[in-house]
This record gives structure tokens, C-alpha cells and sequence, in this order.
């Protein structure tokens, strides 16, 4: 078979897209370069990777599913082969590409920066943004190298690296009277109206966690946007759960409280996920391993809500 890796790229744009004139305006090329590209591997194939529909664009078939999840693996294997060979002489240098969630990125992601750029000044890091489906899309279709998560998306097509636990906590207007306490449970909260993060996957996750106490929430607000959360808390509209804590939240004279839950709920572990079965390049395992010792070192402690010790609480 003859065909170009820049092929298979605008092979893999089209599928991911559902367009060819979305991957030609991503990819700031011509429609009919990346026509001819799926023609041509098409043709040497001997089938269809897309089922053409006049005014509704592209559909992947059934053989083009198989042959995409082949194309992005080896796509992926380009980029590391790319930056092995960078750095074969010594330097860890190049690309990185991270997703991570939104929500929780501005809280844990500047240590990181800021240390992996003094450590590795060559590096050039690309984020990705989203919610938590979208930061497992990047990883799955091969835009993104690592992507920071819960455990809990985890499947068997990641490997996954922890960094710490992140127990859910309360979050409360900071004249809350229950800020006086050293924690809170679920069962003090059960009738106060709640301020939902409503993302994809967040509401189930939050909901979950009232089930084996036999409690459902009383969700009076929803919104998908953590700013809203925190000024319809601050403002005496609700409470919410959350699982990292803005360090800003921490400071006296924050209008929010963060609370510890004291009901011995599961604990969720942060971490970093990557496609499974492969050896991570220089640059991706260097990243990696600096997050594992910042974590060692504590530099995530003051975005963590501990839970109490059960010896303490009654």
C-alpha cells in the first residue's frame, strides 16, 4: 500500500469530525485535498471508510470504524516517533499535549507548569479544555497525550498514574452557620436546596454519592459553570459538593466555605490517563513523573478537602 502519514491525518480529521469541510477548515486546507485523500486510500483499501449522504455530509461505515481506531493509533505512534527522535540526543524536548478537565484545572495545573517549564525550558505544552467526556474524547482519539481525570473514567484503554485522593466536600456561603463546625454530613445538608455542577458525568457522580445513605438531594439550581456555583453559594441560594477545592476558597475572606464531609463517602483519585499498552515517549514520561513528585511533596495538599478521621467524628 502507498500512502502519506499527512493522509491518514486528513483520513482521521474527516472521521472525527463528521465533516469534510470541518476537517479542511481545522486542518486550514481545501476540501478537495482531503476529497481526494479519503478517495485514494479508499481505493487501495478495496472499501468505503465513509457513506456519502448528499446535504448531510459523511457517515464512517462499519470497516471505516476499524480502519479509523488503526489510523489514530498509528497517527499517535508518528508524534512519539517524532519526539523520540528529537531527543535522541539527549534533550527531552518538543510537543506535549494535555487535556484536563476545566473545572478543576485552574486549581492544579499552574505548579505543574511552572515546574515542568524550569525543568524542561525546550518544552512547548498545548491544553486541551472540556468537560469530563471531552477530556476523555481527546485522549481516545489521539489529540491529547496524557489527559489529567478521575479514576473513575478509567477503562481498559488507559493506563492510569495517581496523584491524590479527592474526597468530596461541601461547599457553603461563608456566614453558613454550619461553617462553624469542623465538618458537616450529608444528612445536616439532605434539606437545604443543592447548586448542581451539571456536566456530563458530574451530576450522576454528585447524585451517587447521597445513594448509600439513602438520601437523594434536593437540586434546586443547576448550571455548568463553576463561577455560578460559587456566587449562588456565596449568595445564600444552596450549598454544592465539590472534589477540588480553588485554593482561593482556603483565604479569610472568601464569600465560600469549603467543608469537610464526615460520612466516610468514597474518595475519587486524581490522576493522569494514557493510552494503555504503549512505552510513553521521553517528554511524556518526564511530565509524568515530575507530577508524581509534586504530589509526593505535597504541592496539591491545599486543593484537597480531607475527610475526618472517623476516630474524631461522631
Amino acid at each position: 500500500m502507498n500512502f502519506t502519514l499527512k493522509q491518514l491525518r486528513y483520513v482521521e480529521a474527516s472521521g472525527r469530525l463528521g465533516s469534510i469541510a470541518n476537517a479542511a477548515t481545522e486542518l486550514n486546507i481545501s476540501q478537495s485535498s482531503i476529497t481526494a485523500a479519503i478517495g485514494a486510500l479508499e481505493s487501495q483499501l478495496g472499501f468505503d471508510l465513509f457513506k456519502r449522504t448528499p446535504a448531510k455530509g459523511i457517515r464512517v461505515t462499519p470497516a471505516g470504524q476499524k480502519a479509523l481506531r488503526l489510523i489514530r493509533a498509528f497517527i499517535i505512534q508518528s508524534r512519539h516517533f517524532e519526539t523520540e527522535m528529537i531527543s535522541i540526543g539527549g534533550a527531552t524536548t518538543g510537543n506535549l499535549r494535555v487535556s484536563c478537565y476545566a473545572t478543576a484545572a485552574p486549581s492544579f495545573l499552574p505548579p505543574i507548569l511552572k515546574s515542568f517549564k524550569v525543568s524542561h525550558p525546550s518544552t512547548s505544552i498545548t491544553l486541551l479544555e472540556g468537560n469530563m467526556e471531552a477530556t476523555l474524547a481527546y485522549l481516545v482519539n489521539g489529540e491529547a497525550d496524557l489527559a489529567f481525570a478521575y479514576d473513575l473514567m478509567t477503562d481498559t484503554r488507559h493506563d492510569f498514574t495517581p496523584l491524590f485522593g479527592a474526597p468530596p466536600h461541601a461547599l457553603l456561603a461563608a456566614d453558613d452557620p454550619l461553617t462553624k463546625n469542623e465538618s458537616v454530613s450529608l444528612f445536616e445538608l439532605i434539606d437545604r436546596p443543592m447548586v448542581m455542577l451539571d456536566l456530563p458525568r458530574t451530576r450522576d457522580y454528585f447524585s451517587s454519592i447521597f445513594e448509600p445513605l439513602g438520601l437523594q438531594p434536593n437540586v434546586a439550581h443547576s448550571t455548568r459553570s463553576a463561577e455560578i456555583v460559587r456566587a449562588l453559594v456565596s449568595g445564600g441560594h444552596g450549598y454544592s459538593i465539590m472534589n477540588i477545592c480553588p485554593p482561593g476558597y482556603r483565604h479569610a475572606d472568601s464569600p465560600v466555605c469549603a467543608m469537610p464531609i464526615r460520612d466516610g463517602l468514597q474518595v475519587p483519585v486524581f490522576g493522569i490517563m494514557t493510552p494503555s499498552g504503549l512505552r510513553q515517549p521521553n517528554i511524556v514520561q518526564a511530565f509524568i513523573d515530575q507530577c508524581v513528585g509534586l504530589a509526593a511533596k505535597g504541592s496539591f495538599d491545599e486543593i484537597i478537602v480531607k475527610q475526618p478521621d472517623s476516630s474524631t467524628t461522631k
